[in-house]
């Protein structure tokens, strides 16, 4: 009878330390290789929707004090860093409210000059090429009830995306010219006319606060379809962006 209490016993702090060790392995998953994330907004549209759940890449660029669970202000600067490159989307910290995390594509690297002029944008005096690439609508909330005119922009290292201009003559279609200050960067959303960035109240995003690259979809919901209506699944699933790289 001993020795089956003894088994029993055994067998549970077995089973114990096996969800510890899982527990662990997720806990450095998460903090170190990658971390899901939900679209919340439209902002990066086309790129990104809303509903779409994302990876980010949290070892692409190093490792600063928001690369941790409840960001511990334990060290300052980044640790293995490297430097994002343009046309990169990426998760960061607001910089006036460093609990709100945001997404954005590199636009401007440090000591580069980004400035928007007619919809067209300028980085270091030079026009990115913009051609028409036909039009979007949203599934969502976003939907305006029209189709929205899609350009797609190609920046001086090849990387190329679609950006929607809905307002051609909207609030951030002229802007001033913005010098990036060293360790910094500057962020736009590809929805250009709705992207709160760093034309506007988001500024310069240092480089601290960055928390890694965005690098693949791994699940949407259109139709504003929440992640717990699980019986809505099959009818709002959005199979052609699932698993799918985001550029």
């Amino acid at each position: 009878m001993v020795e089956k209490i003894e088994k029993k016993e055994g067998g549970l702090w077995e089973n114990v330390k096996i969800i510890i060790q899982a527990l662990l392995l997720a806990l450095v998953i998460r903090t170190v290789l990658f971390q899901p994330f939900t679209i919340p907004s439209g902002s990066m549209m086309p790129t990104l929707l809303v509903g779409d759940y994302i990876f980010v890449n949290k070892f692409a660029y190093g490792y600063s004090k928001y690369s941790l669970p409840l960001s511990p202000d334990i060290f300052s600067g980044r640790i293995l860093a490297s430097e994002p490159k343009r046309g990169d989307v990426v998760v960061f910290r607001f910089p006036p409210n460093p609990d709100i995390d945001y997404i954005k594509r590199v636009i401007g690297l440090p000591g580069d000059k980004v400035q928007v002029r007619d919809s067209v944008l300028y980085v270091n005096d030079q026009p990115v090429p913009r051609v028409a690439d036909g039009t979007f609508r949203a599934d969502d909330q976003y939907d305006t009830g029209a189709d929205v005119p899609v350009y797609r922009e190609t920046l001086d290292n090849g990387v190329n995306f679609d950006t929607l201009d809905q307002f051609p003559n909207s609030r951030g279609d002229n802007t001033q010219e913005f010098v990036v200050p060293p360790g910094h960067y500057f962020m736009m959303g590809d929805n250009r006319d709705n992207s709160a960035d760093s034309r506007f109240d988001v500024g310069y995003v240092p480089a601290e606060n960055l928390v890694g690259r965005a690098s693949l979809i791994f699940f949407s919901l259109g139709h504003d379809t929440s992640f717990r209506e699980i019986w809505k699944w099959p009818a709002n699933l959005r199979y052609d962006r699932i698993f799918k790289a985001v550029h």
